[in-house]
């Protein structure tokens, strides 16, 4: 993966950069496994607004991936890297040898052509998906399913994986990428490797109109407000935010305040990640 960076032909351009998308190997999607993607603009069935900023943006199809990986036992064959505008990873087209084909995600270093597999039969490759207790620890794992058959719901974005510390029993410790040492079922499957694209957090967008494209509306400062419209507004000229803890629009406490309420998982976490 590499970054391709522009010339500054005019304010837009300055900094900007892009992927190489030297990987890709096809600008043509499989289309039986392609399904319509109707925008919701951040917003419920009842059509309130429960996620800001959101809305706009390139119309997609979205491409139905293999998270589960529960055909074992058969081998495929990498028939293409493809980009994926749903998320930040690649996904590769996959031709098993019973005839059928899946997208999954693509781990780094995958190419077209490799073999891959799932199972507790499958070798600790690239791409290749295991049980837990079947992987050796200190291996980097993505694609974890939290509870078995679930489908991987872990370690999915542009270049993040997780390593496996230990196996205690029926669980393991896994150490996510933001720190966290998490309980897994060691029934759950995990795929080997990391997952490609890890130059994506280096991209510079470069300008506002490139994240509209991505469908995510601009933000206005709550300093940039006056003081009926946001805690933090009003003042003459610049001010800080002039308060014991910065709060959100409606008064919360914000930057910082933990936001975790689900208590039925607390016994699974190890270790916090982050800051904390």
């Amino acid at each position: 993966m590499a970054i391709k960076i522009y010339r500054p032909t005019s304010p837009g351009r300055r900094g900007m950069s892009v992927s190489t998308f030297a990987e890709i190997t096809t600008s043509e999607p499989y289309r039986p496994l392609l399904a319509p993607l109707r925008k919701q603009a951040g917003r419920n069935s009842q059509g309130v607004i429960t996620t800001r900023h959101r809305g706009g943006g390139h119309k997609r199809r979205y491409r139905v991936i293999d998270f589960r990986r529960d055909n074992f036992g058969v081998k495929g064959r990498v028939e293409t890297i493809e980009y994926d505008p749903n998320r930040s990873g690649r996904i590769a087209l996959v031709c098993y040898d019973d005839g059928e084909r899946r997208y999954i995600l693509a781990p780094e270093g995958l190419k077209v052509s490799d073999v891959v597999m799932s199972g507790p039969q499958a070798d600790i490759r690239i791409g290749n998906a295991l049980p837990i207790r079947h992987i050796p620890l200190g291996t980097m794992v993505h694609n974890i399913e939290l509870y078995p058959g679930r489908g991987g719901q872990l370690v999915r974005a542009a270049g993040l994986s997780a390593q496996l510390l230990a196996k205690e029993g029926t669980m393991a410790q896994v150490r996510l990428p933001s720190g966290e040492v998490r309980y897994i079922d060691v029934n759950s499957l995990a795929t080997i490797g990391a997952v490609s694209n890890s130059d994506h957090s280096n991209v510079n967008l470069g300008k506002a109109g490139r994240k509209r494209w991505l469908g995510i509306r601009s933000t206005t400062r709550g300093v940039a407000m006056d003081p009926g419209s946001h805690p933090h507004g009003g003042g003459e000229g610049r001010s800080p935010i002039g308060m014991k803890a910065p709060k959100t629009q409606w008064g919360k406490p914000a930057l910082g305040k933990k936001t975790r309420v689900n208590k039925r998982t607390n016994k699974f976490i190890v270790r916090r990640g982050g800051k904390s």
